[in-house]
């Protein structure tokens, strides 16, 4: 017995060689329901033996009977089938939550389960409806942390991102946005209000936000506020598909400001006018808002191609087309947007192309916004028009043949006379390279060169017959152009290691280094035809700026349950001395996937846990117009102040304010999270912890006489912290074959303070943000132990019903006089909590989608009520007469001092709730024998707003309100057809 076991021994030992060497060449080919799959790995389960499908989806691979093949692809799921025969086709099928597991992380891409640190994503499916003209609606309140305020209703208008409240003063608070890899200027151009604009809505696939320094440190001195990463729509395998998509709108106004009626206005002149400014009342009821706005109609058009060039290279290509009419008379906007995206491969795949190309050509017209103040101020019982005045049929207040410089413009006139276009050229584009070395396949090097350049036109031109350019009996008019034009070039070149173990300590190990040049060029002019004084005032720029750096990222996976990264990029920026130009931004992160331990893996209602831990430290070298800080130059006067010697006039050279100490801002962040799942998913969700330190604050401050060129530069001024919670919550309420409800919340709670200023002051003011009425007032500051960009007022007194009581406020030093030193600290225009919701049910083939935001704890400064709301404002001459807003009856407001003007009073809660959109629509699925398929939907933006404010819209980006393009309510139809 004992020989026949050790015979069985010794052929089941030889039999080992001979199975191994009995193999055949097993070959077949890998589609999905659409066509053949390009890139799947096929790999020997138990072994690293494997390759991947070529461009028709087809492999082979050396294995022997009875081994068990293994085909993986992102996006699908994986299929395992046993080798039976020398012929082995597969189908793999689409899997929806392994695409949702897949998110994007700078230089590469992590799965949502091993990702360590505070990353969201938003795809196509979950964006915002509407009539969408920049990409930044799309996400509007849909992910915690990430606060969108657009600045206004203006066709194109530019919008306030904040990620985590942002974590400077002056210098830059936007978030780095990259595009398809590239990295793109933030700062506008001449001619476009908006810089993201570059990108139709309709092309974008996803946004994934990093909103931690464990996630954006790879990106160092680009990430301190946050990195929003777009991703585009790419080609797909099989046949070319089609799609078309339609929308038209009607815009119409909400709500305008309460300015006085003109039986209003008559009373009140009447019952405090002398007699001759009772003489220029006039006989008309004129609702001067009424008239120079409308219902605006608008369209846009996207026709999109995907699928294979060649028999076997996807691409996918675009073109579309918007005009936008705004609610102010004149406003406009005209685009055409193109994109191109192709994604070739070659030598069995090792080596990996993709090429994108967009492009946009822009037309605007800007409507004079100064026509909504001066609506708001002109006088109601004067026309619209008078063909007996010289201002091209407009009426204007006109006195003894000289126009009256200090009356408000009429404000139609201030639309139809004046013409200010912008024209501009824009593409961005680049080619990556993506080569798996075929001596060392878990080796990639990795090249990225991309490109974004625009060039701007801008022509503002006010006609000769325009009051506000009238003198001595003639009209002049006034010209202003500009041309402008930028380049940003990069190129990223990186090495990436990345292998995975089985049955080993470390499971997986993924290593990144590499080397990133960005440089960019902002040149052009500016010409001011002054045709009063006969002369041209030209102004020219050429300002470039390089970034170079050296980055490395490791990502260690041990036991698929604790997940390490370590991040390190150095930075370089020739903003600043060469002495301290360059800057060092680690990370490090830890996350443990609780999920897969033993003691949960069996529960029947947590589906995922993890815990996330990072810390890291960012920088900022972003100083808004500001290129040479360090350098000491001369730059040359303007034509007024050119020096006459003889007959001549010789330009005159003025020295530069600068710093050669200025050094980088860095923020420290720490942050902790917690991935959750419920029910097999069905409720998902996040909660981090965050708290960020930043130093060497930049900001504008006020310099002492003598001390540098100006009175204002920008130092390195202090310290702020800034922590908060977010929590996000996704559940699947219903779900059956012909209904299902999908809920989504999230909040954030976000306090910035000011913790230490290097000024002999406890605070600064902030210098962009002065008020209209009086002169050179500042009413918000950055101080020490408050929220930046808080309120600094009089405490005002009341009487005993709760009135106001006029230029009347509390003296708080004690000192007998109310003066600039009671002055205090009084709120905020910072929320401290932001939210939103969404609600999206389907019904057989109906669906009906809504996305309430919100905001609470901000405040605004109503800057119209504490200028117009005045009665003398009425009567500051006898010659003309302005109207004043509803405000005064309940003020009783005589005088307007700066002081009542920097009242709290003013200071108003605007903490709202809105419902951004509600979208309801029809999927009229395959018709024409199944080659078409269509969904017609409608959708209103701008539903309602609930709100304590007094003023016009709640929602005001930098805290002050005043001549606010009004955010208008869209009525819209939209089709959708696929073939």
């Amino acid at each position: 017995m004992k020989t026949f076991y050790i015979s069985i021994l010794l052929l089941f030992l030889l039999g080992l060689p001979l199975g191994a060497y009995a193999q055949t060449t097993v070959h077949g080919t890998v589609t999905d329901h659409s066509g053949p799959l390009p890139g799947v790995n096929v790999v020997i389960k138990g072994t690293t033996t494997g390759t991947t499908t070529d461009f028709d989806g087809n492999y082979s691979i050396e294995a022997a009977s009875g081994d068990i093949l293994v085909f993986s692809y992102i996006g699908y799921r994986t299929s395992e089938k046993t080798v039976s025969g020398n012929t082995l086709d597969i189908i793999l099928e689409e899997d929806t939550q392994q695409l949702d597991e897949v998110v994007l992380i700078g230089y590469g891409q992590v799965k949502k389960k091993d990702a360590t640190g505070s990353v969201t994503t938003v795809k196509s499916d979950d964006f915002n409806n509407g009539m969408v003209v920049s990409p930044d609606q799309l996400i509007a309140g849909k992910t915690a942390g990430v606060q969108i305020t657009s600045s206004g209703g203006e066709p194109g208008a530019g919008a306030n991102i904040r990620i985590r409240g942002g974590a400077s003063l002056n210098a830059s608070n936007d978030p780095l946005i990259v595009i398809d890899g590239v990295p793109v200027d933030k700062e506008g151009i001449a001619g476009v209000s908006n810089p993201l604009n570059i990108v139709n809505p309709n092309d974008i696939e996803s946004f994934t936000v990093l909103k931690d320094a464990s996630a954006a440190a790879i990106y160092g001195s680009r990430a301190s506020n946050g990195v929003i990463i777009i991703t585009t729509k790419k080609g797909s395998s099989g046949e070319v598909q089609f799609n078309y998509n339609a929308k038209t709108s009607v815009s119409t106004v909400t709500r305008t400001v309460d300015a006085f009626s003109a039986d209003s206005f008559r009373n009140l002149v009447q019952n405090y006018g002398s007699d001759a400014q009772q003489a220029l009342l006039g006989n008309y009821h004129t609702n001067w808002q009424d008239i120079i706005f409308r219902d605006a109609i608008s369209f846009d058009q996207n026709f999109s191609a995907k699928g294979q060039l060649f028999g076997n290279t996807p691409f996918r290509a675009s073109v579309g087309y918007t005009e936008q009419d705004g609610i102010l008379k004149t406003s406009s906007l005209e685009r055409w947007t193109g994109s191109f995206g192709i994604t070739p491969r070659f030598f069995d795949n090792h080596l990996k192309v993709d090429i994108n190309v967009k492009g946009i050509l822009s037309n605007s017209r800007f409507g004079d916004t100064g026509a909504i103040g001066s609506a708001i101020l002109m006088n109601p019982t004067n026309p619209v028009y008078d063909s007996s005045l010289p201002f091209g049929g407009y009426y204007e207040d006109f006195t003894n043949g000289n126009v009256e410089t200090l009356a408000p413009r009429n404000p139609l006139g201030l639309l139809k006379q004046r013409n200010n276009t912008g024209d501009v050229k824009r593409s961005v584009g680049n080619i990556e390279l993506d080569y798996k070395l075929h001596f060392l396949p878990e080796l990639r090097a990795h090249a990225n060169f991309g490109y974004d350049i625009s060039t701007g036109e801008r022509n503002d031109r006010v006609s000769e017959e325009a009051a506000g350019y009238y003198r001595n009996g003639t009209g002049y008019g006034h010209l202003e152009t500009e041309s402008q034009n930028k380049r940003n070039l990069l190129m990223d070149l990186y090495l990436n290691y990345s292998k995975s173990y089985e049955n080993s300590f470390i499971t997986n190990l993924d290593v990144t280094a590499g080397h990133s040049y960005q440089s960019f060029t902002n040149s052009g002019f500016k010409n001011n035809y002054d045709y009063i004084n006969d002369q041209v005032i030209v102004t020219r720029y050429y300002n470039p700026v390089v970034i170079a750096s050296f980055f490395g990222r490791a990502n260690v996976s041990i036991k698929d349950k604790y997940l390490l990264t370590a991040t390190l990029r150095r930075d370089g920026s020739s903003r600043f001395d060469p002495d301290v130009r360059w800057g060092n931004f680690p990370s490090a992160a830890f996350a443990w996937n609780m999920y897969n331990e033993p003691w949960l893996e069996n529960s029947a209602t947590l589906s995922n846990l993890k815990l996330r831990m990072g810390w890291g430290i960012t920088g900022q070298q972003d100083l808004p117009g500001r290129y040479f800080p360090y350098l000491s130059v001369y730059l040359a006067g303007t034509p007024q102040v050119q020096y006459p010697f003889g007959d001549n006039y010789y330009t005159t050279y003025r020295p530069n304010p600068y710093s050669n100490s200025l050094t980088w801002e860095e923020t420290t962040t720490y942050n902790a999270g917690l991935d959750y799942g419920f029910f097999d998913n069905r409720i998902t969700g996040a909660v981090d912890i965050y708290y960020r330190k930043t130093k060497d604050l930049l900001s504008e401050v006020s310099t002492p006489a003598g001390s540098n060129l100006s009175n204002v530069f920008v130092d390195n001024v202090g310290t702020m912290e800034n922590k908060g919670l977010e929590f996000e919550i996704n559940a699947t309420a219903i779900e059956t074959d012909t209904f299902s409800w999908n809920l989504g919340a999230n909040f954030t709670w976000n306090r910035s303070e000011v913790t230490g200023l290097n000024a002999d002051t406890d605070f600064i003011s902030v210098q962009d943000r002065n008020i209209t009425g009086g002169t050179g007032l500042f009413n918000q500051v950055h101080a020490v132990g408050e929220t930046p960009y808080s309120f600094y007022v009089y405490e005002q007194v009341y009487d005993a019903d709760g009135k106001p009581v006029e230029n009347v406020f509390v003296d708080r030093n004690g000192d007998g006089v109310v003066d600039d030193n009671d002055r205090y600290i009084h709120k905020s225009a910072l929320p401290d909590v932001y939210y939103g919701f969404t609600s999206q049910f389907r019904y057989k083939k109906w669906d009906l989608n809504m996305v309430f935001r919100g905001q609470a704890g901000n405040y605004v400064y109503n800057n119209i009520d504490s200028n117009v709301g005045i009665r003398n404002g009425v009567f500051t001459s006898s010659t003309f007469l302005t109207n004043i807003v509803e405000n005064y009856n309940e003020t009783g407001f005589v005088q307007a001092t700066d002081q009542v003007r920097l009242s709290d009073y003013y200071i108003q809660n605007a903490s709202f709730l809105r419902l951004d959109n509600i979208t309801l629509g029809y999927n009229a699925g395959r018709f024409l024998g199944n080659s078409f398929s269509a969904r017609i939907y409608g959708s209103v933006q701008n539903v309602f707003t609930v709100t304590g404010y007094d003023g016009l819209d709640p929602e005001v980006q930098n805290g002050n309100d005043y001549n606010i393009y009004p955010r208008p309510r869209t009525f819209l139809l939209g089709l959708s057809v696929d073939f």
